[in-house]
């Protein structure tokens, strides 16, 4: 495979049937994946699912490896987005507590996401390394001066700030990763309101502690 991680194709100006095939597409592509691998999927299964054709499908991408290329893009996408949020500006306490959350919350909604990222990693991450070098190790960066500079406040606790995100990547997704044994072991997962408050609670207080910050907040106050 090229290590590219877009499609071929171009998709500006795409009408609105058009975007709803694509989105259908990957959709289907990330289960195909998730559950096969690379090599073990089809494009006929993934436009089976669909609900389409194979040309159908190949008018959009114009083979397997794009169509990989592209829902791997997507998950990217999506799994920077939270960081993003994480504002200088806010109150350590607040800002983590509300990424930790949103983590949580893409492990639930999003755990096939999840799992194709990590076989990707662990495969030597062939189509996403360059973005790793890059785009994403600019973000991790800029989002570990943030919290330096917090510390520097005297508003939380000395840690380092990327193994810091990295506890958060690593713990949250867990959810995601190795949901069979979290029912195994409990009976319930995400799915289960109860239980992903009680996830959000203890993941949030266990990283926030470590770090010098209380939460839920005493008194009010967003840092401990």
């Amino acid at each position: 495979m090229s290590g590219q991680t877009q499609d071929p194709l171009k998709t500006g100006g795409l009408s609105r049937i058009q975007e709803k095939n694509r989105s259908l597409i990957l959709d289907a592509a990330l289960g195909e994946f998730s559950k096969k691998g690379f090599s073990g999927a089809t494009v006929e299964r993934i436009a089976a699912d669909a609900g389409m054709s194979k040309s159908n499908l190949l008018y959009y991408f114009s083979s397997k490896e794009a169509i990989y290329n592209a829902t791997l893009a997507h998950i990217l996408e999506v799994w920077l987005a939270p960081l993003k949020t994480l504002r200088p500006e806010g109150e350590p306490a607040a800002e983590l507590a509300a990424y930790i959350r949103q983590k949580i919350e893409m492990s639930a909604t999003f755990p096939e996401a999840s799992r194709l990222f990590a076989n990707e990693v662990m495969q030597g991450a062939p189509q996403i390394l360059p973005i790793l070098e890059t785009d994403l190790k600019r973000l991790v960066a800029e989002k570990s001066q943030v919290i330096e500079n917090w510390i520097a406040a005297g508003k939380m606790r000395r840690v380092d700030p990327v193994h810091l995100i990295f506890t958060i990547w690593a713990t949250t997704q867990h959810y995601a990763d190795f949901s069979v044994q979290i029912r195994a072991l409990t009976g319930r997962d995400l799915s289960d309101p109860d239980f992903f408050e009680e996830t959000v609670a203890s993941v949030t207080s266990l990283i926030l502690n470590g770090a010098g910050l209380s939460w839920p907040p005493e008194n009010g106050q967003a840092d401990g």
